[in-house]
């Protein structure tokens, strides 16, 4: 469950539900004061991904968001629903989450030296119906990495690598990374906060 404080500014009786169980995401609204309750939403994103074909990334990013907030949206009737979703990008490739450790280290190295670009997309539901959606991006200079270091930070991430796309954590080990960032926190981590407490306030939701 979310966090009880700031419950003033909050206009409606139920928390937004959150259709995701990352840490970052959940830490993000708690931080904002916005009462939300993460439940996982069981989509196939692989399968989803495959289907889209040679989709772009903003709209890879924008329809799993939007699958996870519709699949809790029908079985939460009357709700607010928060989808979320991230892609990764570099000269034509997309990249979501590593499948495994051999996944992340080969992306590391395709992403060593290069600028790639993060698309954070969110879609806002009820009753089955968007209410609001969003893409915000983030470009990312990823130093040039020695083999060893890559070895190094996959042993301290263990299975970190593989519940974000690009295989990173920027709030810890992964800030070492980077030589250049461009965007802001809330996106690169995977939610623009921004726009989202805009349109928050709009609904009501939220005093403005």
């Amino acid at each position: 469950m979310g966090t009880d404080n700031l419950k003033s500014l909050w206009h409606v009786e139920e928390p937004m539900i959150l259709a995701s169980t990352s840490a970052a995401r959940q830490k993000i609204l708690s931080d904002a004061g916005i009462p939300y309750e993460a439940i996982g939403a069981d989509v196939d994103e692989r399968e989803i991904e495959r289907d889209l074909g040679k989709a772009s990334p903003d709209e890879v990013a924008r329809t799993l968001a939007s699958a996870k907030a519709m699949k809790l949206s029908n079985q939460y009737a009357h709700r607010l629903v928060l989808g979320a979703d991230q892609v990764a990008s570099c000269e034509g490739r997309i990249f979501g989450k590593p499948q495994d450790k051999e996944q992340a280290r080969t992306l590391l190295l395709f992403l060593s030296g290069r600028r790639h670009r993060l698309h954070s997309a969110i879609t806002l539901m009820r009753n089955g119906k968007i209410i609001f959606e969003n893409i915000s991006h983030a470009d990312l200079t990823v130093r040039k990495l020695s083999e060893n270091f890559i070895e190094t930070y996959l042993l301290h991430m263990g299975d970190k690598v593989l519940t974000t796309a690009g295989g990173y954590q920027i709030e810890g080990l992964g800030a070492q990374l980077f030589s250049d960032i461009s965007g802001d926190h809330w996106t690169i981590m995977g939610m623009p906060l921004l726009s989202l407490l805009e349109t928050l306030r709009v609904e009501g939701l939220l005093s403005k």
